[in-house]
């Protein structure tokens, strides 16, 4: 009795726990992506994500004011101040302190260092320093001075502003966005257009050899990207078309038409065949058939494959590598920009996070305003 249809299975705890599992595994690097996109490289290099709305112990390198804000005191040059206040920062309590890269934690709040530049200094435990010298300080710059200080919890959209709005930042991200848009776009509408009529035409139209056309189309599913790649490069360069957008769109709508034929044609032809045949005796052609009852019809099954088609275009790096080589950069788009950053910016991970969750950001907005189509296009024609 236990196969009954309706009858609530035993295993539906272990279902849930599985979805919980899947939905947090694919969130948490989501949600670490989003948070140290707003963080700090000081941050970022101390503590973890998950740790960023609680104060972080943090070796900071900091420097005192320059030499030409010395003043004569007696016989001695000094200089005051307060080693956050001169690099922007909040004040923080100070733990430990030094002078060398070796030795960060050298000293304690309050002592007196000699200095190799001349000089002795006093750092208190709130930042504040005096530098004094018996002897007239010089140097275009302050003495470095390397604290460990407990931090307060920072968020700051610089690096939002770095990627996006500064144009004279190698690593702006705003060109490749709307490079990325300018391949995108395009290469999802193209195929859902021309898959829409092929997928009526194999579902709904008789003419000879529709098995085997559909055939071939189930076998171009299993067909590898890659196989085809240097082929259709090849094609391209003969035929004039060279290395750009239209080479990539047409790239991206030959690769996903198979997929799109498919589902589409599935869809359609569980579609109510009295509709079909009710239009057909009142006259209308099959142009309007298409346009006025199946394409309605069948949004959930056109948004479905858009989903994928988007998400693969948008994710794809491949075909942009091959199909939009540009040395100047004016066809980059943020995939390989970022994978060009990795080698220029490698160290700072506050501004590949950035770029990370910028290119992560259009799929899940798409992914989530047309999710409630998904499962509908994906079980079309499974029932009939």
């Amino acid at each position: 009795m236990d196969n009954i249809a309706g009858q609530k299975s035993s295993l539906t705890w272990a279902v849930h726990i599985s979805v919980v599992v899947l939905v947090a595994l694919w969130l948490f690097p989501t949600v670490g992506l989003f948070v140290s996109s707003f963080r700090t490289a000081d941050q970022i290099a101390s503590s973890g994500w998950w740790k960023s709305m609680f104060p972080t112990v943090q070796n900071l390198t900091l420097r005192t004011a320059e030499p030409d804000k010395q003043v004569q005191d007696g016989a001695l040059y000094v200089i005051e101040g307060n080693l956050f206040a001169e690099d922007g920062r909040e004040p923080a309590p100070i733990t430990a302190w030094g002078t060398s890269s070796r030795d960060v934690s050298a000293h304690a709040p309050g002592d007196a260092v000699d200095l190799r530049s001349g000089g002795a200094i006093t750092v208190a435990d709130n930042g504040d320093y005096r530098l004094v010298s018996d002897q007239e300080l010089t140097g275009r710059r302050g003495a470095r001075i390397f604290v460990t200080a407990t931090v307060a919890p920072e968020f700051t959209l610089a690096n939002y502003d770095q990627m996006l709005l500064d144009e004279s930042n190698s690593a702006g991200m705003a060109k490749a966005f709307f490079n990325t848009l300018t391949v995108t776009i395009p290469a999802t509408i193209i195929p859902i257009v021309v898959a829409a009529f092929a997928a009526y035409a194999l579902a709904w139209m008789d003419f000879p050899g529709r098995a085997l056309l559909i055939a071939f189309v189930v076998a171009l599913l299993v067909v590898p990207l890659q196989l085809a790649l240097i082929p259709l490069l090849k094609l391209h360069l003969n035929i004039g078309i060279g290395k750009g957008y239209l080479g990539a769109w047409l790239a991206h709508t030959g690769f996903g038409l198979p997929l799109a034929v498919y589902l589409l044609r599935n869809y359609m032809s569980g579609l109510p065949r009295d509709i079909i045949e009710n239009a057909r005796v009142d006259g209308a052609t099959e142009f309007q058939i298409f346009t006025k009852i199946i394409l309605p019809l069948s949004f959930p099954a056109l948004a479905s494959f858009a989903i994928f088609q988007f998400l693969w275009t948008w994710n794809d790096l491949l075909v942009a590598k091959v199909f939009l080589i540009d040395a100047t950069g004016q066809t980059t788009v943020m995939t390989n920009q970022i994978v060009e950053m990795l080698g220029t910016f490698g160290g700072n991970w506050e501004i590949l996070a950035t770029a990370a969750f910028v290119s992560i950001a259009v799929p899940l907005i798409v992914f989530f305003a047309m999710q409630r189509y998904l499962v509908r296009g994906l079980l079309a024609g499974s029932v009939k």
